[in-house]
């Protein structure tokens, strides 16, 4: 396999096919996806001298607690048809992984088209994203809204300030491009935004994004919200409200900390009366994203918990290292390691035999770490073990909020 940077003067046409191949590009569309070669990291594998496979990626943060975590974001993994099944996404994305690392990122995550393939590049899953569809006419906001800014993808740099500005949770990631923004409010039809400005500043201080495929009923599904409070938040609920007496049903992702159930009037029965219609109110689940370590001290110096001091070894798999020439810039971050979790936590190369032993797949770490599930149920369900006590005393040092990315490509 020949492995090597994308070269924007031969090989954009090349990327193009693959990603119609993929179903990724409508027709008359191909310069949709354009952006993220160019403020991204792309990577390509060719067969027979062709490229047939691409990987792209963008540098930014997550937020843990209250520090940020330099981050590599997968924005594109995908092969054509001739090359399928030869094993080159995961070879590609291993590499890139590897080149981000060297660029300073200490995590990795994707958003993934199903669970299995990415775990073979140490990928771990991340917690359940709840899609709530729900009436407007049923929110339960007493406040009205105000007559809102209409917003189209000439706005993309006035969005992206104010989601950059958006308040963020554990979990929650940024990304500096303004590209990723203007890629995104490009992607379809019957795209809209509306949202609000400071009178003093001109700034955009909250606004939704929305989607349809039926301008005149929807459903309308809200791609993104951006607010930094909760009067900002509750006014964006009433404008959603306000355009109910035309469109009967909205999908919205959950907002970290908020449990929407609380804003809707009689939500079961609503759920009843309109089950298998094409209006039907649900709550569905699902965990899309993934994420894992790429540097384990790294991530551990950036931890402050607050709670005591836990320490520990740690023995860790990295399934990334067969994917990985001798050459490359990361070998994985399997090995031995004393941990420390606490107000001031770290992870130093060795072991101490006075101390009890966890040994985990980077997988299953990363998502303990980050508090998708606590270790006690890792060890029942992921490649995770040790002594009963170590893992209820883990339980308890990782009491953290659930992670939630609220940003996605």
């Amino acid at each position: 396999m020949i492995c090597r940077d994308y070269d924007p003067t031969k090989d954009k046409e090349a990327v193009r096919r693959i990603w119609r191949e993929a179903g990724w590009l409508p027709p008359g569309k191909d310069d949709l996806m354009d952006p993220v070669l160019e403020w991204g990291h792309a990577l390509v594998a060719e067969v027979n001298c062709e490229p047939e496979c691409v990987v792209t990626s963008t540098l930014g943060t997550m937020r843990y607690l209250d520090e940020e975590i330099p981050l590599a974001e997968y924005t594109s993994v995908a092969t054509s048809r001739i090359g399928r099944r030869q094993g080159l996404a995961q070879r590609v994305l291993a590499r890139t992984v590897a080149a981000d690392h060297a660029d300073g990122a200490l995590l990795a995550r994707v958003c993934v088209f199903d669970q299995g393939f990415y775990d073979q590049v140490g990928f771990g899953a991340g917690g359940y994203e709840h899609s709530v569809e729900f009436d407007p006419a049923a929110l339960k906001v007493s406040v009205r809204s105000r007559v809102p800014r209409r917003l189209t993808k000439d706005d993309s740099a006035l969005m992206h300030a104010s989601r950059l500005a958006r308040r963020r949770g554990h979990g929650a990631v940024n990304y500096p491009h303004v590209g990723l923004t203007e890629a995104e409010v490009r992607w379809g039809d019957n795209k809209f935004g509306l949202g609000y400005c400071d009178e003093a500043s001109g700034e955009l201080t909250h606004h939704i994004w929305c989607n349809t495929r039926h301008v005149e009923r929807g459903p309308y599904s809200v791609t993104w919200m951006a607010y930094r409070t909760d009067e900002q938040f509750l006014e964006l609920l009433a404008l959603l409200k306000s355009l109910s007496d035309q469109v009967p049903l909205v999908e919205m992702r959950e907002p970290q900390g908020i449990q929407l159930q609380d804003l809707l009037d009689r939500p079961f029965r609503r759920q009843q009366v309109t089950e298998k219609s094409k209006f039907e109110n649900r709550i569905s689940a699902y965990a899309y994203w993934q994420v894992r370590m790429l540097d384990v001290p790294g991530c551990l110096a950036l931890t402050h918990l607050r709670s005591a001091k836990t320490r520990f070894n740690l023995s860790l798999t990295d399934p990334i290292e067969r994917l990985l020439d001798s050459d490359a810039k990361l070998r994985g971050v399997a090995g031995n390691y004393i941990v420390t979790l606490g107000p001031s936590s770290g992870a130093a190369a060795g072991h101490d035999p006075a101390l009890p032993t966890l040994s985990a797949s980077v997988n299953a770490f990363t998502r303990m770490w980050l508090s998708v599930r606590p270790a006690t149920g890792l060890a029942a369900t992921d490649v995770l073990t040790g002594p009963a006590a170590l893992l209820d005393e883990l339980d308890w040092a990782l009491r953290l909020p659930e992670p939630k990315p609220d940003w996605d490509f």
